[in-house]
């Protein structure tokens, strides 16, 4: 994991968050994308529902293998942050106010600050990100879609990572005084099906709790798997692989239970993700209600990143090559997407496949094709014809801060939390 500068260390400026957001052009074109696109966005299809989500994974893939996202990008993923530091969906208008109550989502505020921080220069906006999901967190620990809605294993999974991305145990972010607080861990693990629950639906997770029952859902699985071991999209790679699959609950003598801690609700949730991939010859299928019988093929993504960064990469291998396949459908899937991008190019680098060679595609061509020209390639990085890029000068005067080497520290927190991994990454 990188060596951080706490962001709690930094002061917060309201009123430069005030002034980013003011600036923030609602509808300007830019000039090397699709007419109507908002300056800075990546992706031609409406925004509405999905805006910050893809522009906060474009930029965390990027950065994950080295290029340097354009100011412009960064600069409009920071001008959609809310007053109160949480983020919508997508803001067509910057200069209307968020529905504080409504209009805020949890996902889309998790996401944004942890590329942001990845990306660097933002510590304002990241640090009332960070204040934003404190002040939303549930009594349980964890966190829902909305303000004040019941928490969920995507939703609580997504804050874990932000906080794991700017340097905060998320063990430690609890509700209510003394040890009796709740963690994040607290309501996932309140959403993992035990020992009671059919065999083949052990150590999946539910999405959310429906009135005392639990549903197992594979997205959600993929989700808090990650997050139970405390990392994100991105990590850093050390290229081990444990040699063992992953453990399945232990549920030996009839026992009702369930994991005894977030590492053993990890194994657990990926044992299952493990068997059901392996049913269906090495993908995930659509858990959305009403979806037809179909491959996920970003639950899929999910569940190589939760497997590689549990050192389970012998296990993740068939799932990545089915990924890289041409008739599993992935390239179409993808194609112009540049949130489905991301997710195969974040599966890539976790698992130690070449996302510039994907399957025979380059998805960091793609990408960075999706919106605006990337300020720079980093030194050292690799070309798709294998030739190192050099640094090219911007007319817009570069993204700025200073380039960090990574270390090592404590591992402490994540779920769809992205922590910038073997590379180096911008001061906050």
């Amino acid at each position: 994991m990188n060596i951080r500068r706490s962001v709690a260390a930094l002061s917060l400026c309201a009123a430069l968050c005030a002034a980013l957001g003011a600036a923030a052009a609602p509808a300007a074109v830019a000039d090397d994308g699709p007419a109507g696109r908002p300056e800075g966005l990546y992706g031609a299809k409406d925004p509405k529902f999905d805006g910050v989500w893809r522009q906060s994974l474009a930029l965390l893939a990027q950065e994950a293998v080295g290029v340097a996202p354009a100011k412009s990008a960064i600069d409009w993923l920071a001008g959609q942050s809310c007053a109160d530091g949480g983020f919508a969906a997508y803001r067509a208008d910057t200069s209307k106010a968020c529905d504080p109550k409504k209009g805020e989502f949890t996902d889309a505020t998790a996401a944004a600050i942890q590329a942001l921080a990845a990306v660097g220069g933002r510590a304002e906006t990241v640090e009332k990100g960070i204040g934003w999901l404190k002040r939303h967190q549930n009594d349980d620990g964890g966190w829902g879609m909305n303000p004040g809605g019941p928490s969920d294993a995507n939703s609580t999974a997504a804050a874990v990572g932000a906080f794991a991305a700017t340097g905060q145990d998320p063990a430690k972010v609890t509700v209510g005084s003394g040890k009796s607080g709740k963690s994040p861990y607290d309501a996932l693990l309140a959403l993992q099906l035990g020992c009671a629950a059919k065999e083949r639906e052990r150590g999946a997770f539910a999405y959310t709790d429906d009135k005392g029952k639990l549903a197992a859902n594979e997205l959600a699985t993929a989700s808090a798997a990650l997050a139970a071991q405390g990392k994100g999209f991105v990590f850093e790679t050390v290229g081990k692989d444990s040699g063992t699959d992953p453990e399945p609950l232990g549920c030996a003598g009839g026992g009702k239970g369930g994991a005894g801690s977030p590492k053993d609700a990890a194994e657990a949730a990926l044992a299952h993700l493990s068997r059901v991939m392996s049913d269906t010859g090495a993908h995930l299928k659509s858990a959305l209600p009403g979806a037809e019988d179909q491959p996920d093929f970003g639950g899929t993504a999910d569940a190589v990143v939760a497997l590689a960064a549990a050192e389970h990469s012998a296990t993740a291998s068939k799932p990545l090559q089915w990924l890289q396949s041409e008739d599993s459908g992935t390239a179409a899937w993808a194609k112009g997407d540049p949130g489905a991008l991301a997710k195969l190019i974040l599966a890539a680098h976790a698992a130690g496949a070449n996302p510039r060679d994907f399957g025979g595609a380059d998805l960091v061509q793609q990408l960075n094709a999706a919106g605006p020209k990337p300020e720079t390639a980093a030194q050292g990085a690799e070309s798709s014809d294998g030739k190192s890029e050099e640094k090219k000068d911007d007319d817009d005067g570069g993204v700025g801060g200073v380039w960090w080497t990574v270390g090592v520290c404590a591992v402490a927190g994540m779920g769809i939390g992205f922590l910038i991994s073997g590379r180096k990454r911008r001061q906050l």
